[in-house]
């Protein structure tokens, strides 16, 4: 994992969490399906947005006749540890106890902290 993967604006992120629904390389149409149900935007807005992506490092834009397609270069799995551990050492100054504490009483359920526990003594969900 990169420790330079940028933290995206929120409307970057949810064109990424799109592409990342689908099996790559991805349409645009299939991006907009997903995103007409929780963040719905206009044609021009998410082709802006998959430009910056694809500066940023994040997608790859391949042109198919006259459509494009995309592909991500970053994984859900990298972002998501990246910002995690970002989250933990600005937020909790770098303490994952401090972290932990604040997780577990953030309203988990007794399954939900189950789960957790599972995952840390290396067991899968």
């Amino acid at each position: 994992m990169s420790s330079s993967i940028r933290r995206l604006p929120d409307a970057e992120l949810e064109v990424m969490q799109a592409i990342w629904a689908c099996k790559p390389p991805v349409a645009r149409t299939e991006i907009e399906t997903i995103l007409k149900q929780t963040h719905p935007m206009a044609q021009t807005t998410l082709l802006t947005l998959l430009t910056r992506l694809s500066e940023k490092g994040f997608v790859r834009i391949e042109k198919v006749g006259r459509s494009s397609r995309y592909l991500p270069l970053v994984a859900r799995e990298d972002y998501l540890a990246n910002q995690s551990r970002r989250f933990i050492d600005q937020l909790c100054g770098g303490s994952v106890t401090t972290f932990a504490s604040a997780l577990c009483n953030s309203g988990l359920t007794k399954e939900e902290i189950a789960e957790l526990r599972d995952l840390l003594n290396g067991g899968r969900l």
